[in-house]
C-alpha cells in the first residue's frame, strides 16, 4: 500500500461496532421502542428519538443498492485501483457504504453479497462484502 490509510474516530457510540469487527461480527443497533434497525452507530434512534438502543449481530447478508468503480485514487489508495465502492442494503434494512471484492464482470446492482472482514492492521478491521 502506498501509505497509511486514514483511521476512524472511535467514540463511545461507535466502539461496540469496531470491537465487533475485530471479533468477526457485524453489529448494528436496534431501537427498543420502534424496533427499527439503525446504522451508523448513534445514541438516539433516528426514527423515534428513543434512547433505548441495543446492539445486535447482523446477518451479514444483503444486496448491492448502488456502486461505483474507482479508477483513479490518491494517497494510500492509489495502488489499489480499480476497486468498487458500494452502498449495501443489509437484510435488516439499513444501508452502509463499503467496498465490494470480486470479479468486476459479475458485480451489479441487486446482486446478493455477504460480509467478510478485512484486517487492515492490529487496530483496525473493516467490513467488506463479496458476492454471495
Amino acid at each position: 500500500m502506498a501509505g497509511q490509510i486514514p483511521k476512524p474516530v472511535i467514540d463511545d457510540d461507535s466502539r461496540p461496532f469496531w470491537e465487533g469487527l475485530k471479533r468477526g461480527e457485524l453489529l448494528i443497533q436496534r431501537c427498543g421502542d420502534c424496533n427499527r434497525s439503525i446504522f451508523y452507530p448513534r445514541a438516539l434512534c433516528p426514527h423515534c428519538f428513543s434512547e433505548r438502543i441495543a446492539w445486535e449481530k447482523a446477518s451479514g447478508r444483503g444486496r448491492i443498492y448502488s456502486y461505483t468503480v474507482v479508477h483513479r485514487a490518491f494517497g494510500p489508495y492509489a495502488d489499489e485501483t480499480p476497486y468498487f465502492v458500494a452502498i449495501v442494503e443489509l437484510e435488516e434494512g439499513v444501508r452502509m457504504m463499503t467496498r465490494i471484492l470480486g470479479d468486476r464482470e459479475k458485480i451489479a446492482i441487486d446482486n446478493r453479497v455477504e460480509v467478510i472482514f478485512e484486517q487492515v492492521d492490529d487496530d483496525l478491521t473493516l467490513p467488506y462484502f463479496q458476492l454471495a
